[in-house]
């Protein structure tokens, strides 16, 4: 059997996390299985429903790597198609007509709240002749779902999961008005885009109990379930935006690269061993519903972040110092020159290996564009002798003809030993004239960046 799998978020909002998990898993699954991983966008609520949402899935998507095959299915689009089939169960007697006035339905409501249960649909119009309908209703039309036995789920990660008929009600179809209820759509979408596996959050669970009768009631294949487990928070409550529940372009913004979100929410609520560090090919290689668990997976700033370092590590140079210069020059509100450019490519080996984003990244490759103003403790650094010792310093670098970091500490050295001081009594105070700072990369690193003549220019300016 070809796997075909789909993702179906809501435009309401930006692509939060748990869904790019979710997405993430239904692509890793296809991938795996070389088969197709389908994005089915459920529009039906016009009035939560936005273009701008809409583009910021997409974008979200785009960005996180998990392209989709096939064209983008919009549910609303399919409303026709989604009300024939709920005529077809009306003709078939598989569904009915339900009359009840608004009345009625809140009279339901107050007794189930009063008992303490959830609201059921009493089944007042299962068996009724439609010519007692009252005047001036329109109805909706409802499944006629059994009412013994029970239903059963069999769930790639949850188990077998059961539920009384008797518990469940004749749910809506179609709405009063001809529109269709997203439960319903929901089931036509997947049989219509032949879905062979429905992953999705456990919050669906219930719903699939409905959707597996309808899926009966219509003669088709039920598809096979896997209810994930939802996100927490690191102190185990509902992951909010304290947490780190940000959409993914608040993600990228904030400096995070696609392949490092992929592998932190690839281990939040799957497991491989004791592998951490999971390449997406890898991933692709090892995926399987198996090894999902079923307890609520936490989220793990930390985790992130270190994930994060080690790809940024891993990302050349010239990739990193292009999105550097980019956040530099919004940081900045200009472009930045050539040779600014081309220090901030030059100092990225130091710079990365110890930026846990790309926006710590940009934020400490800003030291090559411009001097940094001077920090209180850097300050304190530069006394009279000290300058004085950075001039000396500087005398030594004009014949040097190899301007390389080896070059440039070798004058360092010779200086040191020649008026008998330690090495940091040099290198601080240079660190603090170069930079503006008492923290960088190895400061010689620093003197080989900035080059010949922004070197000697900022020790001048002294």
């Amino acid at each position: 059997m070809s796997v075909i799998v789909r993702f179906a978020p809501s435009p309401t909002g930006f692509l939060h996390i748990g869904g790019a998990r979710t997405a993430l898993f239904n692509w890793l699954f296809a991938r795996h299985h070389k088969g197709v991983y389908r994005l089915r966008i459920e529009d039906t609520d016009r009035q939560r429903s936005t273009q701008a949402a809409v583009d910021a899935l997409l974008d979200g998507l785009s960005w996180l790597g998990l392209n989709w095959d096939d064209e983008v299915v919009y549910q609303f689009a399919r409303a026709s198609r989604h009300a024939e089939v709920a005529r077809e169960l009306l003709a078939q007697g598989k569904a009915y007509n339900c009359y009840c006035t608004p009345d009625e339905l809140e009279e339901m409501r107050a007794k189930a709240k009063a008992e303490g249960r959830s609201m059921r649909y009493d089944g007042r119009w299962r068996d009724r002749d439609p010519k007692d309908a009252p005047a001036g209703i329109r109805p909706v039309i409802r499944l006629k779902a059994p009412t013994e036995g029970e239903t059963v789920v069999h769930d790639r990660v949850q188990g077998r999961v059961t539920v009384a008929n008797s518990q469940l009600d004749d749910m809506v179809l179609l709405r009063a008005d001809g529109t269709p209820t997203y439960m319903h759509s929901v089931v036509v979408d997947d049989h219509d885009m032949a879905i062979t596996h429905v992953i999705r959050g456990d919050d669906h669970l219930n719903n699939a109990f409905r959707q597996t009768q309808l899926y009966r009631a219509c003669g088709w294949d039920v598809p096979e379930f896997a209810h994930i487990p939802l996100i927490h928070g690191p102190d185990g409550t509902k992951l909010s935006k304290r947490h780190g529940a940000l959409g993914a372009e608040a993600y990228r913004d904030l400096g995070y690269l696609p392949e490092a979100l992929r592998n932190y929410l690839l281990r939040l609520g799957w497991s491989h061993g004791d592998d951490e560090i999971i390449p997406t090919a890898q991933a692709i290689q090892w995926f399987d519903l198996d090894h999902v668990g079923r307890a609520a997976a936490r989220f793990d700033m930390a985790k992130l972040d270190f994930l994060n370092a080690h790809y940024i590590r891993e990302t050349p140079d010239a990739e990193l110092a292009k999105d550097s210069v980019a956040r530099l020059a919004a940081k900045l509100g200009r472009a930045l020159t050539d040779a600014e450019s081309g220090r901030v490519l030059r100092g990225m080996k130091g710079l990365k290996a110890r930026a846990k984003t790309l926006k710590e990244l940009a934020d400490n490759a800003e030291l090559y564009v411009h001097r940094l103003p001077w920090t209180d403790k850097a300050k304190t650094l530069l006394s009279n002798d000290a300058k004085a010792r950075l001039a000396r310093y500087a005398d030594k670098l004009q014949p040097i003809e190899s301007w390389d970091e080896a070059s440039v500490e070798r004058a360092a050295r010779a200086l040191v030993e020649a008026e008998a001081i330690k090495l940091g009594e040099l290198a601080q105070p240079l660190r603090a004239a170069l930079t503006g700072t008492t923290v960088s990369p190895g400061i010689f690193e620093v003197v080989a960046a900035l080059g010949r003549e922004e070197t000697l220019a900022r020790l001048t300016r002294l």
